[in-house]
């Protein structure tokens, strides 16, 4: 899947999906759960808190 097409199907921009990816932007409350709805998975699967944040 694409940036792209994930931001459509979230209704965010390409570049929001891109800074989650490469972690120079954490994600709201609403953007991840919209990300695991989408994959059908809790959001504790896609994002792990790390330690020294």
């Amino acid at each position: 899947m694409s940036q792209q097409e994930l931001a459509d199907a979230i209704n965010v921009s390409r570049k929001t999906i891109c800074t989650v990816e490469t972690s120079h932007f954490t994600p709201s409350v609403i953007i991840a759960l919209k990300i695991a709805q989408h994959f059908s998975t809790s959001v504790e699967r896609l994002f792990i808190l790390d330690e020294h944040d």
